[in-house]
């Protein structure tokens, strides 16, 4: 297992990340999982044999029981792993338990240290924006959090990058604790974040945590075009889950067949295949892995091992490459000569290869 550092900060974790929203896996999170204490108990070995050393959570799922789960399996080896959590979306019905007020953040900040039964969270996390709360409040919540030694680090989750750089510029200019790291979305299934979210964490040293990495488990090689073996629909396509959202499913079926030819060479899953593509781009930090069986954890915890060739990787990226949106196509067309490395990041095959699509 690789650790990378995250972000600005001094804290390394490992390249792939226990994922935890199926502990419990109540209400709208039951269709990823119903994994009880000694099933958690379980995943948790697994991981940590693998090397894992950093576990994702977030108050909202199933309620606060997926961070009762973790705290009870982990019991007296918490001070081995380190702990993510989040916050910022409904818990009740009271019209102040949502958001990033500085009363909410607070008060889920101490809900969640009594359900995980510890003393700090090692990285906690704005789940996603909130346009009606003053950020310079949401900064500050963070910031005594922080300075009363309850949280170590902070992060945003689902932050559009004009976001991210108005917390970047308001922490720097206020002195309150920085964000380290973004979590996103972001796989071969979907690649949004390589237009303004990946560039802004190469240029502003931002940490990358990668949530659902094979697309809810459409590119676990088990969904595949109609008619082909092993053909079956999934809940996303069926309309039952709604994240990600699938735009072309000719596409999506090409990037199977392609995960599925890759791993076939090297004797592995499509999965392994996908996860590891993600490890090796640019600002990935980690990607976090979360599953309904043990057999699909141990199956991806292999990708941390997997090394794919340049020649596989730029036939993933190929087809799964979108067109470049305005002012890209007119920047590789035009600005070649003076791109960053955070530009590179996603302009740098265009301009390789002459041609602007």
């Amino acid at each position: 297992m690789e650790y990378r550092q995250l972000g600005n900060s001094g804290l390394r974790i490992s390249t792939i990340t226990l994922g935890t929203m199926g502990f419990g896996g109540t209400g709208w999170a039951s269709p990823v999982g119903h994994i009880d204490v000694d099933g958690a108990r379980r995943q948790i070995g697994l991981a940590r044999d693998a090397g894992v050393n950093l576990i994702d959570t977030a108050d909202v799922y199933s309620f606060g029981l997926s961070e009762e789960i973790l705290g009870q399996a982990l019991g007296a080896d918490r001070d081995e792993v380190l702990i993510a959590t989040k916050a910022r979306f409904s818990m009740s019905s009271q019209p102040n338990d949502a958001g990033s007020s500085r009363h909410h953040l607070i008060c889920s900040a101490e809900a969640s240290l009594r359900r995980l039964g510890t003393d700090r969270i090692d990285l906690y996390q704005l789940h996603g924006w909130d346009g009606q709360t003053a950020l310079e409040e949401t900064l500050s919540a963070l910031d005594t959090l922080v300075e009363s030694g309850k949280v170590r680090y902070v992060g945003a989750s689902n932050f559009s990058a004009w976001h991210l750089m108005k917390a970047l510029a308001l922490s720097e200019r206020t002195g309150k604790t920085p964000i380290v790291s973004q979590q996103v979305y972001y796989s071969l299934q979907c690649r949004d974040v390589e237009s303004e979210l990946v560039p802004v964490s190469i240029d502003q040293k931002l940490g990358m945590l990668i949530w659902s990495p094979i697309a809810g488990g459409l590119l676990s090689g088990k969904y595949r075009r109609q008619g082909a073996p092993g053909a079956e629909g999934s809940r996303h396509l069926s309309g039952e889950w709604h994240e990600p959202p699938v735009h072309d499913e000719n596409k999506l079926y090409d990037i199977i067949e392609t995960l599925i030819e890759i791993g076939a060479t090297h004797g592995v899953s499509a999965a392994q295949v996908a996860l590891a593509w993600l490890i090796a781009k640019p600002a990935v930090t980690t990607v976090i892995v979360g599953a309904r069986t043990e057999e699909q954890l141990a199956d991806n915890l292999a990708s941390a091992e997997l090394a794919l060739s340049e020649d596989e990787m730029s036939r993933l990226d190929a087809v799964s490459a979108d067109p470049l949106r305005y002012p890209y196509w007119h920047q590789a067309a035009n600005a070649s000569d003076r791109l960053s490395p955070a530009d590179l990041s996603l302009l740098a095959p265009p301009v390789r290869g002459g041609t602007v699509k």
